[in-house]
């Protein structure tokens, strides 16, 4: 595809440059893993820094493709890790941004209202991992049952059931 005279396509240095103009130095982690610009942000400017890359005409990121969590248990006071995935459809790039909160207190401002798709990706990710999204019109579990009083995917369980005599070697002649 030939660039008009005159045109500037998207890349990942004019994102990064819009975006340190405008929070400085309060995004870190600057990184490009397979070609995919990931940024780290405070979890007091999540909804600011997406609004910013929404609203703005020239980096246009419209559209949520993604929200989740990550439990690092051993990352102490930012155990817990939100991911979003944003995507600029008019100039097919895509953008990784990440917010770490403490497991005692975490709370992540909701987007729900910038992104009707996050809604029930924000209820997955609280009813899995726990996080708290302030504002949402209704975190309530999506997927577990209502009396859970757990969050399953962080990783403070075991892996399989030690107790379990199906998986034994000796089941399947191994033995």
């Amino acid at each position: 595809m030939q660039a008009l005279k005159g045109t500037r396509f998207m890349t990942n240095e004019i994102v990064k440059q819009r975006l340190t103009e405008k929070f400085g130095e309060q995004l870190t982690e600057w990184e490009e893993p397979y070609g995919l610009l990931t940024v780290r942000m405070p979890a007091e400017l999540n909804l600011k820094v997406m609004q910013y890359l929404y609203d703005s005409e020239e980096l246009r990121f419209r559209f949520l493709t993604d929200l989740t969590g990550v439990h690092y248990p051993t990352r102490k006071g930012e155990e817990l890790c939100v991911v979003y995935h944003l995507h600029n459809m008019v100039d097919g790039i895509r953008l990784r941004l990440k917010v770490y909160v403490p497991v005692e207190k975490p709370d992540v401002y909701t987007a729900s209202q910038l992104f009707s798709g996050a809604n029930w990706m924000e209820r997955e990710t609280y009813d899995f991992f726990g996080i708290n999204f302030v504002g949402h019109p209704n975190l309530i579990r999506i997927l577990n049952v209502d009396e859970m009083n757990y969050f399953p995917m962080r990783k403070e369980y075991e892996m399989e059931d030690p107790t379990r005599r199906d998986k034994d070697d000796e089941m399947f002649g191994r033995g």
